[in-house]
């Protein structure tokens, strides 16, 4: 596993000459598994209580994470932690130790964990709003839509699940088309486990609401999200597409921004939870 501690250092700089971290508690690398992987980072208001957490999940092309990738994380801690929101964002085990259906266990594991020690750090356990980009986004949609990945871990119901133009909603639709290779490398050439990876086909009842935001730079995003909505709407689960001109990278790395994106974003999450409104006024 590379050494972090350069990139860590990078980060903690990078934010704290900004003031982002500035009166802030940071608490690194909570492991929530036994593997080198499985863990995650806290960031949270020194003074919280009962904070809304919200629950990160990054892209890895299904083969990677890096909770500790300064530019996804400026904006994100930058806006949300002087509004009262705890940041918890999660690294799980890379393709090929872990498929993604090992990975979205990865995630309940960490879900678990994180809301298990959310009163040592202000958060409240009961108000997580959860968040990925890309493979990310896939585990968030799996896990929303597979009870069976964390019944066991006793986790609470979340607010909401945010779908941050996710690369496969539908995995036996992709895979027999034409798609990319990362495909193969991530979900193999069995179809029963396309099929038990696949959250538009996993989906089978009411959710947390879901808002899942779509590149109309790539043909096939906005198209598999709307599909994916149209079916959690067919169980009686509030949800939406937000479809963005930006890139696929853009959609990660600009929420937080100063832009119309970020506020479309917060006003899906002033829906979830009258706190949550209050802290985003």
């Amino acid at each position: 596993m590379r050494d972090c501690r350069p990139l860590i250092l990078l980060l903690v700089a990078c934010l704290l000459s900004a003031g982002a971290l500035a009166d802030n508690l940071v608490r690194r690398n909570i492991a929530y598994g036994a593997e080198d992987e499985q863990r995650f980072d806290v960031y949270a208001p020194e003074q919280a209580r009962r904070a809304p957490v919200i629950f990160l999940v990054p892209d890895g092309g299904g083969s990677n994470g890096d909770k500790d990738a300064r530019r996804v994380l400026e904006n994100k801690l930058g806006r949300w932690l002087p509004r009262g929101f705890a940041v918890v964002t999660v690294n799980y085990r890379a393709a090929p130790k872990a498929g993604p259906y090992e990975q979205a266990r990865d995630v309940a594991l960490a879900l678990a964990k994180a809301q298990e020690m959310a009163d040592n750090w202000g958060g409240d356990r009961k108000r997580f709003i959860l968040i990925g980009h890309s493979a990310g986004a896939h585990l968030i949609a799996l896990l929303a839509s597979t009870p069976r990945l964390s019944t066991d871990l006793q986790t609470a119901p979340w607010l909401g699940s945010i779908l941050l133009d996710s690369g496969a909603l539908d995995v036996p639709g992709i895979m027999t088309g034409r798609h990319f290779k990362l495909y193969d490398e991530a979900f193999g050439s069995d179809p029963h486990y396309w099929q038990a990876t696949s959250p538009y086909h996993q989906l089978d009842r009411r959710t947390a609401p879901i808002l899942a935001v779509c590149s109309t730079q790539r043909p096939e995003s906005c198209p598999q999200a709307q599909r994916f909505v149209a079916k959690a709407e067919s169980f009686g689960t509030r949800a939406a597409v937000l479809a963005q001109d930006l890139s696929h990278r853009e959609i990660s790395l600009s929420l937080g921004g100063e832009s119309r994106y970020t506020a479309a974003i917060e006003a899906f999450m002033r829906g979830l939870d009258k706190g949550v409104a209050a802290a985003l006024r």
